[in-house]
């Protein structure tokens, strides 16, 4: 196992909207995209209202015991819930409702910090559309529809962002 890098004294933090990109695929060879790959997918990034969920989480297994008053636990299961894009109506086209038709397969490829070759700040969801859904409502703002997913395998986190050709 190698050494972690060493966590610097200060940090250059950044405000997530206008770096982080989103990508729709429906290829993909290996466990994270290709620049061919990510090139051939749906960029998302411009026409997200909200984001939910993306986000792995464990639930703990309780491991009580008679010698003490504590409750100890260990890691269970780990599950990612309840994850979902509100995306904006196009009045004109209906491409993105159709790329994101209900039982769609594909990838959701998250660039965290921005598209940067070779930094490992992309995150790979395996997920099928469960749902789409329109936002209907009466208020002041933009039409919206929102895109539900089900995440079906292990995300593979902090892969590196693939070379540019």
């Amino acid at each position: 196992m190698s050494t972690p890098p060493p966590i610097p004294a200060t940090q250059e933090r950044f405000y997530q909207r206008g770096v982080t990109r989103f990508y729709f695929l429906t290829t993909m060879t290996g466990k994270a995209p290709t620049r061919p790959e990510l090139v051939a997918g749906t960029e998302l990034t411009d026409f997200i209202s909200d984001i939910e969920g993306w986000q792995l989480a464990n639930t703990p297994i309780e491991t009580p015991d008679m010698g003490s008053e504590f409750t100890s636990s260990i890691p269970g299961e780990d599950k990612a819930e309840n994850s979902s894009l509100t995306i904006y109506e196009d009045k004109a086209s209906e491409a993105l409702e159709e790329r994101l038709k209900k039982d769609t397969v594909g990838w959701l490829v998250i660039l965290r910090k921005g598209d940067i070759p070779a930094r490992k700040t992309m995150d790979v969801f395996a997920v099928r559309v469960g749902s789409r859904g329109t936002a209907y409502t009466v208020a002041t703002e933009p039409a919206k529809f929102k895109v539900s997913f089900s995440i079906t395998a292990p995300p593979e986190l902090d892969q590196a962002v693939p070379a540019a050709v």
